[in-house]
């Protein structure tokens, strides 16, 4: 087995905040934009052929070294260590589980050292790493469906199985971009560059919202996202005036957390979450 013997961990920032690139409603409440930033980690192992594991993980740029400092902690916990065995006791640790679990910080430095895993076990497998999903840990599972349930709806969907793996190989899974939707972007900004915020100013964003279907027409997909702005009442407020333009979904309407919140604005708006 192929054992992990050095970690380099790199602190990269880029000022977007000078063109507002970034801005959504959470940060132009406060009158400031991100500074995109990402903690890059590369794992370096004992394998013939020199095989790495490159992984990465995002924030908005303060705080970026505190995600730094904390994947250089995991480091120390898994280096000289193989791949295969270190996952789940980095998920479940449990004194690091003391400052998240699956929270903040931790989380957040845990997504470039599990990128990094999943890197480099497709590179050994030779397969891309959407070829491993089928091995993730679905703990919890059961709170939404039985296993029998679950392995109902697999068997249901097998037919075609390896006519769709041929297609999106040939195609790849469909995307979008917020590269178009920025609340800090002008007009002309909007028409040059499908998914927009939302969630700053209502009059504004329906004035954006037209400006979008005016170029993208009515058949294309838009999609917003509000970055936890609203309370509950108010997603529910906005999503009805913002119903016209047919978003497909309105993503983070309110708390992450809020559960039953996101069933009520679903329920309330006729927005998809």
């Amino acid at each position: 087995m192929v054992k992990l013997i050095g970690l380099s961990v790199r602190d990269i920032r880029f000022q977007t905040s000078l063109e507002l690139h970034g801005s959504d409603a959470m940060v132009r409440k406060t009158n400031k934009s991100p500074d995109y930033s990402a903690v890059y980690i590369v794992f370096k192992t004992d394998g013939e052929t020199g095989v790495e594991g490159h992984g990465l993980t995002f924030t908005l740029g303060r705080g970026n070294e505190l995600v730094m400092e904390a994947v250089k902690t995991y480091g120390k916990m898994i280096i000289g260590r193989t791949a295969e065995d270190i996952f789940r006791e980095l998920a479940h640790e449990s004194q690091f589980r003391w400052l998240g679990p699956e929270k903040g910080v931790i989380h957040l430095a845990l997504a470039a050292v599990i990128n990094a895993l999943w890197d480099l076990w497709a590179k050994m497998e030779g397969k891309s790493p959407e070829q491993l999903v089928s091995t993730i840990d679905l703990s919890y599972l059961s709170d939404v469906l039985t296993k029998e349930e679950a392995i109902g709806i697999l068997q249901k969907n097998a037919s075609g199985k390896k006519e769709r793996e041929q297609e999106i190989i040939a195609k790849g899974y469909p995307s979008y971009t917020t590269s178009a939707g920025w609340l800090g972007y002008t007009d002309t900004q909007l028409r040059e560059l499908f998914k927009m915020k939302v969630g700053s100013d209502l009059s504004d964003d329906i004035r954006r919202a037209a400006i979008f279907r005016d170029e993208i027409g009515w058949d294309n997909f838009l999609a917003m996202d509000a970055n936890q702005r609203w309370d509950v009442d108010e997603a529910v407020s906005y999503m009805k005036e913002l119903a016209k333009f047919k978003p497909i979904w309105i993503e983070e309407p309110t708390s992450p957390d809020d559960v039953l919140g996101k069933l009520a604005i679903n329920n309330q708006s006729g927005t998809a979450l």
